[in-house]
């Protein structure tokens, strides 16, 4: 879906991007200002290169072939050539159209990269990639082609054939033209690659990274948003708060787990539904494990989104490139553009999202199950036997997480040599990072499953009153999705519980009724 540039920039050279950053330019269309002593940088370091372009000694990348070609000499005159053979050969993308933010997120991490001065391209080449992501043009970028080593090639192919006014891009409208008609519509001169330009532009892990971040930054919402709803789920089944008490927590001192235990406790908090089978009469020894161990499981998922989150901020501190310009101006080949730190913890929380998802779905199935959910009628049908309920939802719910299941298998384990055997081990971090957008997204739609079930349950335990945070995310859904009734179309209230989980919605509602931030 487009995004229009809003006001508002993020500063490119001068400090290394915080993860917010690539959410604003890549999401909502933030433009970008390059530092000035960064293009200084820039210059001083594409000055080594041009010497070295000049040296009767071949350099890598400079005056010689790639990869396996590496020790093929050059000649000047056939230089120019070689840098526009690299990328042209090189976009061998194939499959879907790749989303724009993801293409904005990935452009914007190279150009950091060239702003550092580590890798020899001109001032032009960094000001040219500002003024596509200003201009809102996105280049297209499809599904397949990378093997996440050496970095993302195919997916930056994409991106450098559109600076060279080639390919295929989206302008600022949405609108596919040819990448020459944008750049000359936004008054952009398309760039002529130089030595050790194209290796550049397409040496590094920018499309796994910034899917990375992006997937950081929607679990952040998703797993607080977990806690909501499974703090529905337990008022509504008649389940107990005691379990999550601050003492039993610290006899196991797992972050993650006190965390969203503190966030299970103020959202039950003061409720009448809780406070109305607490007493001696309660006959209810345990609760089910989806109820009883949710901030255990949903703990689980927040350390490891934290080592997520720590891997995405180094990489974000990085300068990848292959060969790289040091500092003391040594230009040296290494193996930096390996993707395995990025893809492992991609793969990693495509593990921890579908538990965190088959543990709601359980929740909604409870709910749905009169020999478990405490009093509740048959699918929260209205009338039982004409009426199914949300039987089929729970189903969408089950198919859902049966894919999230797949999905969790890992991609870094998967390496495809390639290159002659150049490249004989890759970390198929791009594959980890496609399918994690897809498991992020699935993880939205149970988890709105869970709120629409919780909050249809909470309406049947009338007059009963839910807590003030519950309470509040109950009323949030009611003003999009009407209450208890006699079955209707169902798929367009999943939808609309969806957009708010996905938006956060769910998860700032909750957390504007409790005390402190437990988030």
């Amino acid at each position: 879906m487009h995004t229009s540039l809003t006001v508002g920039s993020v500063t490119v050279g001068s400090t290394p991007l915080r993860p917010h950053d690539v959410v604003d330019v890549a999401r909502h269309g933030a433009g970008v200002v390059v530092d000035e002593d960064a293009l200084r940088r820039v210059a001083d370091t594409r000055a080594l290169i041009e010497a070295l372009a000049d040296d009767p000694q071949p350099h890598y990348g400079i005056s010689t072939g790639f990869g396996a070609l590496a020790t093929t000499f050059i000649a000047d005159d056939r230089r120019a050539q070689l840098q526009a053979s690299l990328i042209r050969s090189h976009a061998a993308g194939t499959g879907a159209e790749v989303e724009r933010e993801v293409v904005r997120a990935l452009m914007l991490l190279r150009l950091q990269t060239l702003a550092t001065g580590r890798t020899g391209v001109r001032p032009a080449v960094v000001e040219t990639y500002a003024a596509l992501l200003n201009a809102g043009i996105t280049p297209v970028v499809r599904e397949y082609g990378s093997l996440g080593c050496s970095g993302d090639l195919a997916p930056l192919s994409h991106v450098a054939l559109a600076v060279m006014g080639e390919g295929e891009v989206r302008d600022a409208a949405g609108r596919i033209r040819p990448a020459a008609d944008a750049l000359a519509a936004a008054g952009i001169e398309p760039l002529v690659l130089r030595e050790k330009e194209g290796l550049a532009l397409i040496n590094g892990t920018d499309g796994m990274l910034g899917m990375l971040l992006l997937a950081v930054h929607d679990l952040e919402t998703l797993l607080t948003t977990a806690d909501v709803a499974a703090a529905i789920s337990i008022e509504s089944q008649l389940g107990t708060d005691a379990v999550f008490a601050a003492d039993l927590m610290a006899l196991r001192p797992q972050r993650g787990q006190a965390a969203s235990a503190a966030n299970l406790r103020a959202l039950l908090a003061g409720s009448p539904l809780v406070a109305s089978h607490r007493g001696p009469e309660c006959t209810r020894v345990q609760d089910a494990y989806s109820l009883r161990c949710a901030p255990q499981v949903h703990g689980a998922a927040r350390d490891t989104l934290t080592h997520a989150a720590q891997i995405a901020e180094c990489e974000l501190a990085s300068a990848v490139d292959n060969p790289v310009v040091t500092v003391d101006g040594r230009v040296e080949s290494n193996g930096n553009f390996h993707g395995a730190p990025v893809a492992y913890v991609l793969d990693f929380l495509a593990i921890a999202v579908a538990d965190v998802a088959s543990m709601s779905e359980r929740r909604t199935d409870r709910a749905l199950d009169v020999a478990r959910s405490n009093g509740l009628p048959p699918f929260l049908a209205d009338e039982v036997g004409v009426d199914s309920g949300l039987m089929i939802a729970q189903y969408a719910a089950a198919g859902i997480v049966s894919e999230l299941k797949r999905l969790a298998a890992p991609a870094s384990v998967d390496s495809i040599p390639s290159s002659a055997m150049q490249e004989d081990h890759v970390s198929m971090g791009w594959a980890g990072a496609r399918k994690l957008r897809r498991a992020v997204d699935g993880l939205a739609r149970v988890l709105a499953i869970e709120v629409l079930t919780g909050c249809r349950a909470l309406d049947l335990r009338a007059p009963l009153q839910p807590a003030a945070a519950t309470g509040a995310v109950h009323d949030l859904v009611r003003a999009r999705v009407q209450g208890p009734g006699p079955d209707r179309f169902v798929a367009p209230e999943i939808e609309a519980v969806t957009e708010l989980v996905a938006s956060g919605a769910v998860a700032r509602t909750a957390l504007a009724l409790i005390e402190g931030d437990h988030a």
